[in-house]
């Protein structure tokens, strides 16, 4: 599976912006979906995931209560719905699918599939 990440830009303070991650090659239907970010000079750090099979959805703290993480099995997309941004959500975000497992995990080395990032910068 291919996954293509798109949606950055650059937005002010408390701004919104959806990221859409579009698969081809293969359903999404049966890979938890992550969501990832590199920071400049800092580790890449997971900040949502959604299963496939029970529905689980995790969230960094950093992020709980500003992104929504959703997925389209019918668009074979999933979203990440960034809303109230700050500045230190700037990163580089990256899409991600655990080809062998449906469960959600933040753990990176999980996922097998990934996008090629989209830059978020958030700043006035």
């Amino acid at each position: 599976v291919q996954l293509q990440a798109s949606g950055g830009g650059l937005v002010q303070p408390g701004g919104s912006l959806r990221l859409a991650c579009a698969a081809s090659g293969d359903t999404l239907d049966d890979y938890a979906i992550g969501w990832f970010r590199q920071a400049p000079g800092k580790e890449r750090e997971a900040v949502s995931c959604i299963s496939s099979s029970d529905g689980r959805i995790y969230y960094a703290d950093s992020v709980k209560g500003r992104f929504t993480i959703s997925r389209d099995n019918a668009k074979n997309t999933a979203f990440l719905q960034m809303n109230a941004l700050k500045t230190e959500d700037t990163a580089v975000y990256y899409c991600a699918a655990d080809l062998y497992g449906s469960w959600c995990s933040a753990q990176e080395h999980l996922y097998d599939a990934w996008g090629q990032g989209t830059q978020v910068t958030v700043s006035s």
